[in-house]
């Protein structure tokens, strides 16, 4: 007869059959120097933002950080941004996009004949931008996915025939302006909501819950790594954590609150980044372009869809790149044949600058937000401080070189190989 010992399984004798329970997974804690030592890439990051920004907020007697300039910097370079976003997901997939500059130039080109021409409605214009921007990506797509040329040569190739196009588009003339609606896409701002005393309340409300939500999904991530005995930085850590980001935050909204309140194109831009940092980390979707760009065979027997992955990469770019055109065209209330030069050199250097790796696999949307931002401090102080256009494309030159070597350097270090 079976007794319920052998039927639970059996146990060591002597215990009574009862099986002891299994220890508690150790909770570790980390002090600030062994997190910066294991994270070296992402540290450096923002300890050479934060560098930079000190080193021009210095040189500029605090413009640089005035509530007008911060304003303005925003506007300038939202567009930068959201094409460093797509960016920093083609490079993670191990490909790079060439076009985007001019991708950029199409769709806002579009739009102008179609709203500023035409006289169609202005949403029509962006509808429309955001198509051509989805065809692109899909162009792109189907020849690097699909027909297996590789990236460099499609986007190379289509950063000639969308500058093209833009000419035959324009008819190699400028249009504008856009109606108003259209301009408060990228200069436009909203305040008043909650009233206001020389600042602007809505926008320290709006930036005040943005602080809390981080608070609380940084809770919750620290209790569930905690959950899988990985390592936390201690308590007393973490809380400064918070305390410094709520008021570097609070800071850049109180500035932002006492010039001309929180502009349109932020909350655009946060909305990207809060979406993609999110597909990019929590999504089947996220972890297979990891996937592909750290080894594609491995992901390709591990029954990935490496073509399709590939695929609508490139149409999220070519979407993104729409975004941009819409925002630039926006912001310069026009369109031009030379629009977007040079722009796909900045989203590299950003998404380079953010930590993303030559060789692919490697690279988040907040890193390559910082490098943007970097790119975009550099620029801004550089100009305030009357720096020829000469020596400023020596030093950001310079500084996508160091940024580059370092990761590599961090690579390197954290395999041992020397």
């Amino acid at each position: 007869m079976t007794s319920t010992q052998d039927l639970a399984g059996s146990a060591p004798a002597g215990d009574g059959g009862a099986r002891p329970p299994a220890p508690a997974a150790p909770r570790r804690t980390s002090n600030v120097l062994t997190l910066m030592r294991d994270n070296v890439r992402t540290s450096g990051i923002y300890l050479a933002f934060v560098a930079i920004v000190l080193l021009f907020t210095w040189r500029t007697d605090g413009v640089l950080l005035s509530p007008s300039n911060l304003t303005n910097l925003v506007l300038q370079y939202s567009y930068i941004l959201v094409l460093a976003i797509g960016m920093v997901m083609v490079i993670i997939a191990g490909h790079i996009d060439l076009s985007v500059g001019s991708v950029v130039a199409l769709t806002g080109a579009v739009s102008a004949v179609l709203v500023i021409q035409q006289g169609m409605p202005w949403w029509v214009g962006m509808v429309a931008a955001l198509v051509v921007g989805l065809l692109v990506g899909a162009w792109h797509g189907f020849w690097v996915a699909y027909i297996g040329i590789p990236a460099f040569i499609v986007t190379l190739a289509g950063m000639l025939l969308f500058r093209g196009m833009t000419l035959r588009v324009l008819d190699n003339v400028s249009l504008s302006p856009f109606p108003e609606q259209y301009q408060q896409v990228a200069s436009g701002f909203l305040n008043g909501w909650f009233g206001g005393y020389g600042y602007d309340v809505f926008t320290l409300v709006v930036f005040a819950v943005a602080v809390a939500g981080y608070a609380v999904t940084q809770l919750r991530a620290r209790r569930a790594r905690q959950a899988y005995a990985q390592q936390v930085e201690s308590m007393p850590l973490f809380v400064l954590k918070l305390l410094v980001v709520a008021a570097v935050v609070m800071a850049f909204a109180w500035q932002l609150a006492t010039s001309r309140g929180l502009p349109v194109v932020l909350i655009v831009l946060a909305v990207l980044i809060l979406v993609y940092a999110a597909v990019t980390k929590s999504t089947i979707f996220g972890r297979q372009i990891y996937a592909i760009g750290g080894n594609l065979s491995a992901a390709q027997l591990s029954g990935v869809n490496t073509r399709k992955i590939n695929f609508w990469v490139f149409v999220n770019m070519g979407f993104l790149s729409a975004v941009a055109g819409i925002i630039y065209s926006s912001r310069s209330n026009g369109a031009q044949p030379a629009a977007g030069n040079m722009f796909e050199l900045d989203a590299i250097a950003a998404a380079f600058i953010g930590g993303a790796a030559v060789t692919g696999g490697v690279g988040t949307v907040v890193g390559a937000i910082v490098g943007g931002l970097i790119m975009a401090v550099m620029s801004n102080g550089m100009q305030l401080l009357g720096v020829e256009q000469s020596t400023q494309s020596i030093i950001r030159g310079l500084v996508l070189l160091l940024a580059v070597a370092f990761a590599v350097y961090a690579k390197r270090r954290g395999s041992g190989v020397r």
